[in-house]
Parts: C-alpha cells; structure tokens; sequence
C-alpha cells in the first residue's frame, strides 16, 4: 500500500533563472524573476544547487526533450541520468540507432537503446523450434 502523500507539490523551473517553485495544480505559471514561462518538472524532481551548473545543463537537456519527473506511486520516475557524460552516451546512441531522445534519456543501460522488446513466446508456440 502506498503512503505517499497526495497533495504534494510539483516542481516548475525556469531553467533561465535555475530556480524551481513549487506549487499544487498544473495550471501555466511564469517565472516572478525573468516573467518567462516555468516548465512543470513534476513532484520527484531533486533540484541543483544554483551554482550546479553541470547539473543544471542536464536537468535542461531532461526538460527540453520531454523527460519529466513525475510518478504515480512510491516507486518515482525511474531512471534518469546525472551526469553530462551519461546525457552524451544516451544522446549518441539514440543518433545511432533512431531511438526517440527521451527514450534514449531514461534508460539506464546504453546498451539496451535501441532494442526492440521481444515477443513473448505463447503457449501453443512453445512447443516448436
């Protein structure tokens, strides 16, 4: 069962200013330093310290390419990664092999872009080779 609390608020960034708001709801926000719009990153979202600028240029490649931190449950957003090293693996792999960019960003293993899921094998087709 999960105990997460409900009315958590969800994160907004102005990647411009790198500050981060949060508010309840969804609606459109702007940014009260800069009046520019503010991106919902969502509830799971750990912030950069403002002088962080290697892990403010990640969290904008995340947020540019459609990549969010939202969850449903306990389990948060799943894997994303940290470092511009990691973004760059990811980012060549996915020119590579013609993955989506936000697929690409949030899977752990650089070896598994690009891999097409397997069809599970049926009970009538198990039986031959």
């Amino acid at each position: 069962m999960c105990t997460r609390p409900a009315a958590l608020g969800l994160h907004h960034v102005c990647l411009d200013c790198r500050v981060a708001f949060k508010h309840a709801g969804r609606r459109d926000r702007s940014c009260p330093n800069c009046a520019g719009g503010l991106i919902d990153a969502g509830n799971d979202l750990e912030v950069p310290r403002r002088g962080d600028g290697a892990g403010w240029r990640v969290l904008g490649v995340l947020l540019r390419a459609g990549v969010t931190f939202h969850s449903s449950c306990c389990g948060g957003p799943g894997w994303r990664p940290r470092t511009m090293t990691q973004v760059r693996e990811r980012l060549a792999a996915a020119e590579r092999t013609g993955t989506p960019v936000a697929e690409a960003l949030t899977t752990a293993d650089t070896d598994e872009i690009g891999r097409r899921p397997r069809p599970a094998r049926t009970a009538a087709g198990a039986g031959r080779r």
